[in-house]
């Protein structure tokens, strides 16, 4: 029997585990052949190939790199993620880079993640999403 795909909350919530164990055989099987990822102003990294290629380079460089997610909000097939994250390439002590928060914005099809996309955070991004300012 088929199984359903998972809904784009279940798929958000699976990639950043996977992102956490540096699961990158995980983490392919999560993105859609198409999957984008968008960090910030840089061009995306687009096709699940290329993904691969980005995160087995990012998983090499920062292999402490964890993201701690502590609000999340399903609109429809897409996530809105506020957290925070240690050992990424901010090269901060963890308790100072904790108190840097940042949006993670996942699409999903068909229980694929579509998009992955990296954001500043700010109060007119979370209005928009639905993310409480006081969060």
């Amino acid at each position: 029997m088929a199984r359903k795909p998972l809904p784009a909350l279940a798929v958000a919530i699976s990639f950043i585990d996977c992102i956490n164990r540096t699961d990158l055989v995980g983490l392919a099987a999560l993105m859609h052949p198409d999957h984008r990822l968008v960090v910030a102003d840089e061009p995306p990294v687009v096709g699940r190939d290329s993904n691969v290629d980005a995160w087995r380079g990012y998983f090499t460089a920062f292999p402490e790199y964890v993201v701690y997610p502590r609000f999340l909000v399903e609109n429809a097939d897409q996530v809105a993620v506020l957290g925070a994250t240690t050992g990424s390439h901010l090269n901060l002590p963890d308790e100072e880079e904790l108190r840097l928060d940042v949006i993670w914005i996942g699409e999903a099809l068909d229980g694929f993640l579509t998009l992955w996309q990296v954001c500043d955070d700010s109060a007119a991004l979370r209005r928009d999403l639905g993310i409480p300012v006081d969060v």
